[in-house]
């Protein structure tokens, strides 16, 4: 597929047909997400693919669990809304035949060398850089999405789920110095792409000459 069809056709899918991803396919896309740009070639990332559907079932506990001590019980509807709303959009990945956990660790920067000559820490230095760590792991979850699509598969990148992040990383034994950062469904879409807005092309763009 050309690069502009795979752009073009991306969506955020949210309902999964039950086939299975193969192995290749989980392969390619984490192959592709390795290719991005990163800060300093650091490649801050490692890729925990997973299509045990009782471990997926788990993990949709655990969230269900973590939101359900954080809310209160209350007969407010607007509390109740907010808190279904903020259940489903964090563990719809259940329905999904995979899903792929990203997951970060530390990077050291260049200026990390002299930071303490300059009297900053590596915290303020990556604040002060917009936090490239976290934008090197964005190019490489859009690599994996748009390889998705050329592979005729659909996904959706996910941060809810992270509300639950302590305990999802202790029921899949995840160690320092990784932390899970984002999570991507992947499967056959059941549903078609929808229609959705965007914002006008002068909106978004600006050129100085």
């Amino acid at each position: 597929m050309e690069l502009l069809l795979a752009i073009e056709n991306r969506f955020s899918a949210r309902h999964f047909k039950s086939d299975p991803v193969p192995k290749k396919v989980l392969e390619e896309m984490v192959r592709s997400a390795a290719l991005a740009p990163s800060i300093n070639n650091s490649q801050p990332y490692k890729f925990l693919a997973i299509t045990n559907k009782k471990i997926i079932n788990q993990i949709a506990d655990v969230i269900h669990a973590k939101i359900e001590a954080i809310f209160p019980t209350t007969d407010e509807k607007e509390i109740e809304r907010i808190k279904l709303a903020v259940d489903i959009s964090s563990t719809f990945f259940v329905n999904a035949p995979a899903i792929i956990l990203v997951l970060s660790q530390p990077y050291e920067a260049v200026i990390d060398k002299i930071a303490t000559k300059i009297n900053l820490t590596h915290d303020e230095i990556n604040k002060i850089r917009n936090y490239p760590n976290v934008q090197s792991i964005g190019a490489a979850v859009q690599n994996l999405l748009l390889t998705a699509v050329d592979l005729d598969y659909a996904g959706c990148w996910i941060t809810g789920l992270l509300i639950a992040r302590e305990e999802i990383e202790n029921l899949l034994e995840i160690k320092s110095p990784f932390t899970i950062a984002a999570c991507i469904a992947v499967g056959k879409s059941s549903t078609e792409k929808p229609i959705k807005e965007k914002k006008s092309f002068n909106e978004i763009f600006e050129i100085l000459e």
